[in-house]
């Protein structure tokens, strides 16, 4: 086991570099985890609404990475990166022109259920568990195990390893948001993420073919 991460710590590391990136999308968590913050006058509140949110958002990147798990041992290397390639493009491209119109909206006295729900449809629709699945390749081919349990493993390990890297990140963002910036900071100058998101998904779906 140890061999193997050793081996993959290059692909390790993009999972927990990825989580960064997640955590810190606005639309991701941690921005509606301030909001109730403040409405509320509360931080307990805030972090309260942070395990829901990251339960939704691992359900969403496990949902993803087994499947490319899945495939992985079922088909062709060559064809399955063309194949992942091709919907990170065509993820980004359905972002750009219909992204906007698909919204998911749920009011701030949402309970637990009502969060982790939210958060899953927007990792889904996002694709943010489909801009993980290319880092699923390395792993299922020398998946400790065999077969698809092995990979299944994997895809677990990594989905864990990920979110709790996402939640660390959303939770450091919100607190210092609801303490001390508020949510002015996104009208002061906050990185547009949906041209970055979507500008890394097709960029990761480009190395994924041309690896293939």
């Amino acid at each position: 086991m140890n061999d193997f991460f050793d081996a993959h710590w290059q692909t390790w590391a993009a999972v927990i570099a990825s989580g960064v990136f997640h955590g810190a999308n606005p639309a991701m968590g941690w921005l509606f985890a301030t909001a109730i913050g403040l409405q509320r006058g509360s931080r307990p509140a805030l972090l309260m609404a942070l395990p829901p949110i990251a339960l939704g958002h691992a359900a969403s990147i496990l949902l993803f990475t087994s499947s490319a798990a899945i495939l992985g041992t079922w088909l062709p290397t060559g064809g399955l990166h063309w194949l992942l390639g091709a919907l990170l493009i065509g993820w980004a491209a359905w972002q750009q022109i219909y992204g906007h119109r698909h919204r998911v909206r749920v009011g701030m006295t949402a309970g637990f259920a009502g969060l982790a729900a939210w958060s899953a449809l927007m990792a889904t629709l996002h694709g943010a568990g489909l801009m993980l699945m290319p880092v699923m390749l390395p792993l299922c081919s020398g998946a400790p195990g065999t077969g698809v349990a092995g990979t299944l493993s994997v895809s677990l390990q990594l989905a864990v390893l990920h979110t709790l890297v996402t939640l660390a990140t959303t939770a450091l963002i919100a607190l210092a948001a609801y303490q001390y910036l508020g949510l002015g900071l996104l009208r002061r100058g906050w990185i547009n993420f949906d041209w970055l998101w979507r500008g890394a998904l097709v960029a990761t779906g480009t190395l994924v073919m041309a690896a293939g």
